[in-house]
């Protein structure tokens, strides 16, 4: 299998879908409104963590008082409408159709160095985020806030895109998670408790793929994508923000990358909003993925 990593492509949306579904990888220069997100996820964290430069905020914080602002910085980003204003601005960016495009709320994460690695500082390991109820269709769009650097970024491991790996999603329901696990986030300081899908076998995680860009720069990729935050040993916290985006023509055509390993029940598609006017999808087509997979 080869993986193509596309820079700055002038292909259509539909045509980049079709290379997304298979396993090719998009990076696109900082657009205008990637770049207002950038700045307004900044401004929020400086202001949430100062006096401290939030990269560097993890060495002046006792964990607690650490874990306590994000606990309020990160759901006031995510909720702001300003945000998900943005997001919509990035997709007409990239010459999407925002009548079809349809999108969750951007995500302020913030992975630490050697310092915090549990609920709102966790970093993942090993996973395609189809092993936790997403749609074969969605794809992920990743933007670092400040300078990312290759032991502070993201792995993928191509290989496994068309490889199963035997993993834990059978035993992960979406309704429960948001039930149960997403609100008990803040908790989790010292020591993630939460049960999470997770790889059941040893992963060949080397070589992988690392994309660097700059602040503002969009890295696009399958939710299908197997891949794991990189290990923090830079000494200072990689910020950065992430969003989901479903085409409504993929979702009622059931179309999307192959599902070759994922066995989790429920659904997230409840949570995507049409770009133009935040309106949900339909119920019924919403429910024809509240099942496992076949």
């Amino acid at each position: 299998m080869v993986t193509v990593l596309y820079y700055d492509s002038t292909m259509s949306d539909e045509e980049r879908r079709k290379k997304l579904f298979g396993g090719d990888l998009f990076v696109y220069s900082p657009t205008p409104h990637s770049l207002q997100l950038v700045a307004f996820a900044r401004e929020m964290a400086e202001k949430a963590l100062a006096p401290h430069f939030p990269p560097d905020a993890q060495h002046h914080m006792e964990k607690q008082a650490y874990v306590d602002v994000l606990a309020d910085l990160k759901p006031t980003f995510i909720n702001h409408p300003r945000s998900k204003e943005l997001v919509g601005g990035i997709l007409a960016d990239l010459d999407i159709d925002l009548t079809q495009a349809y999108l969750d709320v951007p995500r302020l994460r913030s992975m630490t160095s050697e310092y915090l690695n549990a609920g709102l500082t966790l970093q993942f390991e090993s996973h395609r985020d189809t092993w936790f109820s997403a749609p074969f269709s969605q794809i992920n769009y990743w933007i670092p806030v400040y300078d990312v650097a290759e032991d502070n970024a993201m792995a993928f491991h191509p290989r496994y895109f068309a490889e199963g790996v035997r993993n834990s999603s059978r035993d992960y329901n979406y309704a429960q998670w948001v039930q149960f696990g997403r609100s008990a986030a803040a908790k989790q300081v010292d020591m993630e408790t939460r049960k999470q899908p997770e790889a059941e076998q040893e992963i060949e995680r080397e070589p992988d793929i690392r994309v660097i860009t700059p602040p503002g720069g969009i890295l696009i990729f399958s939710g299908a994508q197997l891949h794991t935050t990189v290990p923090n040993t830079s000494g200072r916290t990689r910020f950065s923000i992430d969003f989901r985006v479903v085409n409504r023509k993929d979702v009622e055509a059931h179309s999307g990358a192959a599902n070759v390993d994922s066995d989790c029940t429920g659904t997230n598609l409840g949570d995507f909003m049409r770009a133009t006017d935040l309106e949900r999808l339909p119920e019924e087509l919403i429910g024809e993925y509240d099942t496992a997979p076949i």
